[in-house]
């Protein structure tokens, strides 16, 4: 069974804000440090299917998956960074770490005053353009916008916006089913109009 991609629910965002709490008070810049190191653990996992699975079985015992984490993590990451990971096996709960971390990066992008964007959009915008719509965003959010860019080639054209479970949808095809509607609506309620005319005559 891989990671679970669900998002965050109230148990993965208690243990965002237990690690962030203790990252917050070892000071510095120990919070955007656990965060890059949980999410290079999370890519690693993504592009190893054999660390996924460690990761996430419920067939291994906890001790010897404890073990192996010291063994594979110690000295390539922080001791908060394992200890959070160790407590999680403990607990059962590492297979729950993708919401884990996206619960924890909410919360790292809001103390910094920082909002993440997905832009979604049917072929590769330029850099130029992308830097125009951080700071359009930006003004209009009254926060620093970090953009990551995606490509959706069944898209028509226009765009679509992410910011965390909101989706602001502009795409060309979301505007023609929406014409397409109105004018389905539309004619239906002008044919009611219609009869309820010629029944009052």
């Amino acid at each position: 069974m891989p990671l679970s991609v669900a998002p965050p629910d109230a148990v993965a965002n208690n243990y965002a804000r237990s690690i962030f709490e203790l990252a917050t008070d070892a000071g510095g810049s120990t919070i955007e440090t656990t965060l890059n190191e949980l999410q290079e653990i999370l890519d690693l996992a993504r592009a190893d299917k054999k660390f996924n699975e460690f990761l996430a079985s419920q067939t291994i015992p906890a001790k010897a998956r404890d073990a192996s984490l010291v063994k594979i993590l110690k000295g390539r990451c922080s001791d908060l960074t394992l200890r959070f990971l160790r407590v999680l096996n403990e607990k059962g709960r590492l297979s729950h770490l993708p919401a884990m971390v996206e619960s924890l990066d909410s919360l790292v992008q809001e103390k910094f005053g920082r909002v993440e964007v997905d832009v979604i959009t049917a072929e590769t915008l330029p850099p130029e353009q992308i830097g125009q719509l951080a700071q359009r965003l930006g003004s209009a959010l009254k926060k620093e916008v970090v953009i990551h860019s995606y490509i959706e080639p069944n898209m028509i054209g226009g765009v679509k916006f992410r910011i965390g479970d909101q989706l602001v949808d502009a795409s060309i095809a979301t505007r023609l089913n929406a014409m397409r509607d109105k004018l389905q609506n539309e004619g239906l309620a002008a044919l009611r109009s219609k009869f309820g005319r010629v029944i009052e005559s």
